[in-house]
């Protein structure tokens, strides 16, 4: 028989979708299933190798971690690593396929629908719960023609669809309505419940606002999740490195070159996790003064960063 299962999409980026479901993906084991992830196509410059070495996205692996099992490239069979302007280099089943413009991209669509089909079955004969994820929002009309990682996805394993929203940011009853709202009456039929997320505060005075939601849009709040701090869940992008950090007086101090084009900067996540250690991502020379370790990271376009190094001052300095 194969697999239930469930799908964890987002009103957009960085909403907590990996983070939901690592933790269904963990929930699901210790409950005792045999459970997997999924997530069709991931946009990422980090990634990580599987035990017969090949690459997927590190959100997948972390959830291969969290379902107590190796993670493997069924488990994320597209994943495509921005270059700046030269398009992105998309990675098929774990190995480097293309390097591809956009439209150049979706001209490969019937060979990347069919990767993903033929993952989303051995997964689904293998385990008895696969929680699959989104990628960005549903609701982008102009890609939705496209769009091989969302609701074409939860089609294709018969997935009811948890849609979670980011309360930390502000506006989030507006970001679910409007998500819902521009789904097609069939994608909405899809949507099986709605999740807060990152709150804080007292959840009395939020309860307004779950109650507009269910009536504005027939769908029940499942869950209202809190913000947690200090979480240590490795980040696929370098979005992530423009939050403020905790700033600490360690010992060592690292700086860490803030390359446009950074490249597995999820590396360092050990180094900011040690008491005794200092570690900043460097945008200016100025940076570097008063460190004791120096470290060129690694790029996706090693020639603009090049460039992007002597132009700032970097090459000089170092």
């Amino acid at each position: 028989m194969p697999a239930k299962a469930i799908m964890v999409q987002g009103t957009g980026s960085h909403v907590g979708k990996s983070l939901i479901a690592t933790a269904l993906c963990r929930i699901f084991r210790r409950d005792g299933f045999k459970v997997a992830p999924f997530k069709a196509q991931n946009m990422s410059l980090n990634s990580s190798a599987t035990p017969d070495g090949f690459e997927i996205s590190r959100a997948q692996a972390v959830q291969a971690e969290a379902c107590e099992i190796p993670p493997s490239v069924d488990m994320n069979p597209i994943l495509l690593k921005p270059m700046g302007g030269f398009g992105c280099q998309v990675v098929l089943r774990g190995r480097p396929f293309a390097t591809l413009k956009a439209g150049e991209y979706y001209d490969l669509k019937p060979i990347l629908w069919e990767a993903v089909r033929e993952s989303l079955k051995r997964l689904r004969e293998r385990f008895d719960i696969l929680v699959i994820e989104g990628a960005g929002s549903p609701a982008e009309v102009n890609l939705r023609e496209n769009d091989i990682a969302n609701m074409r996805v939860a089609k294709a394993a018969g997935a009811p669809v948890l849609l979670v929203g980011d309360i930390d940011r502000g506006g989030v009853l507006a970001w679910i309505v409007g998500t819902i709202e521009l789904l097609t009456e069939e994608e909405r039929e899809l949507v099986g419940g709605l999740i807060i997320n990152k709150f804080r505060g007292d959840i009395e005075l939020l309860r307004p606002g779950l109650r507009f939601l269910e009536e504005r849009t027939g769908k029940p709040v499942l869950g209202v999740v809190p913000y947690v701090e200090g979480l240590r869940i490795q980040e696929e992008d370098s979005v992530a490195l423009d939050r403020p950090k905790v700033k600490r007086e360690g010992e060592v101090k690292v700086a860490v070159v803030r390359l446009p084009h950074i490249s597995n900067f999820t590396d360092f996540a050990p180094l900011e996790a040690e008491e005794d250690v200092s570690l900043v991502y460097a945008t200016s020379p100025d940076e570097l003064e008063e460190a004791d370790i120096i470290i060129l990271p690694g790029t996706k376009n090693t020639m603009r960063d090049l460039i992007w190094l002597r132009e700032k001052g970097f090459a000089r300095k170092l």
